[in-house]
């Protein structure tokens, strides 16, 4: 049954890292929650987490963003829960390191479906409840938050697949402006360089975790997206690590 009159929001990949950060503060902000990671307990256990900090409902949603399927899954068991979306944060991504010359195709296409495919169908499912909650409060709106990568703003030798993958994740969010956001509905395109989580264990021994942009600080900035009004639109963020210029560690 649906919950109306509940804020509400879809989040990806919320178990972990960027994810869980927004998760958290959105659940404190009184959110009801779908959350979306394949680790079935470990959804479980932030699920719990997530009651205990303020969200009113919290809906575990566990799959795979490789399976086409899945975006139908989670988009209607969100409807069923609270009828419309305010706030989609497409977080879950994957990455692996490869030259071009070098880089398997398998690989490619894996990269591609999971922080390509997987956030456009998930986006495209999600547009009614997302034109819902707009209509429901035109001076608000809706937000839709896609975690880019600085990496598909700027090349970084040995990244080009999921560099590739977040330059499109990027013009995606820009045409949803396009398209939707005289209506409500607007997006922002996040793209940070290191993020102190998981993910940059790989490039630790050249750049030390202390020296990354902490994820305290990513979801400071979802926060200040989230309070925008409908009438103002920021297509996309950069953040760059202090004493850098673009990726160059």
């Amino acid at each position: 049954m649906s919950e109306p009159g509940v804020r509400s929001a879809l989040v990806t990949g919320a178990t972990r890292g960027i994810g869980l950060g927004i998760a958290r503060m959105l659940a404190a902000r009184g959110h009801g929650l779908s959350i979306a990671a394949r680790d079935v307990s470990r959804l479980e256990t932030v699920a719990d987490e997530l009651r205990l900090i303020g969200a009113p409902r919290v809906l575990e949603c566990p799959g795979d963003l490789a399976d086409t399927e899945w975006p139908g899954r989670i988009e209607a068991a969100h409807r069923d829960a609270f009828g419309s979306l305010d706030c989609l944060v497409l977080n879950a991504g994957v990455g692996t390191a490869g030259t071009i010359g070098d880089y398997r195709l398998d690989r490619l296409d894996k990269t591609v479906a999971v922080n390509l495919r997987a956030p456009f169908a998930l986006l495209q499912a999600c547009l009614p409840m997302l034109r819902v909650a707009a209509e429901r409060d035109p001076a608000r709106g809706a937000r839709v938050v896609a975690l880019a990568s600085i990496a598909g703003v700027y090349a970084e030798p040995g990244l080009a697949a999921y560099g590739a993958s977040k330059a499109a994740l990027i013009s995606l969010v820009a045409a949803l402006n396009a398209e939707e956001s005289g209506h409500g509905v607007s997006g922002t395109a996040i793209s940070p360089g290191y993020v102190e989580t998981e993910m940059s264990e790989w490039i630790r021994d050249r750049i030390p975790g202390d020296q990354m942009i902490p994820v305290e600080d990513v979801v400071r900035v979802v926060e200040g997206l989230v309070d925008l009004s409908a009438r103002t639109v920021v297509p996309q963020l950069v953040m760059t690590r202090a004493g850098t210029a673009g990726f160059v560690p």
